[in-house]
């Protein structure tokens, strides 16, 4: 199993960035997706998740600015990531899990497979 995560740069703060996580070696239209953010010096964070069913969930600090979505016919996970402000700055994350609970949804350790991170730099 393979998470391929890309599309993280340097942006200013207010502007927009998408990244993709294209997945292979799993039944992609059977698992939960979902981001996570790691600042230096700071804990993983949930960002969003969406599940096999397309539901879809947000941490507090994203709500309204990010959207998680899913191509199923791609493999793909993506996160629309607006509005950016200095604070998203991390190494992003996605991560997979097959056997997800709305109740675990964004805990890291819950997750069978993560992909490599994407670097998002939000200057101000």
């Amino acid at each position: 199993v393979q998470l391929q995560a890309s599309g993280g740069g340097l942006v200013q703060a207010g502007g927009s960035l998408r990244l993709s996580c294209v997945t292979s070696g799993l039944t992609f239209s059977r698992y939960s997706m979902a981001w996570f953010r790691q600042a230096p010096g700071k804990e993983r964070e949930f960002v969003a998740a969406i599940r096999y069913t397309s539901h879809t969930y947000y941490g507090d600090s994203v709500k309204g600015r990010f959207t998680i979505s899913r191509d199923n016919a791609k493999n793909t996970v993506y996160l629309q990531m607006n509005d950016l402000k200095p604070e998203d700055t991390a190494v992003y994350y996605c991560a997979g899990d097959r056997q997800l609970i709305l109740s675990s949804i964004a805990f890291p350790n819950e997750y069978d497979y993560w992909g490599q991170g994407t670097l998002v730099t939000v200057s101000s």
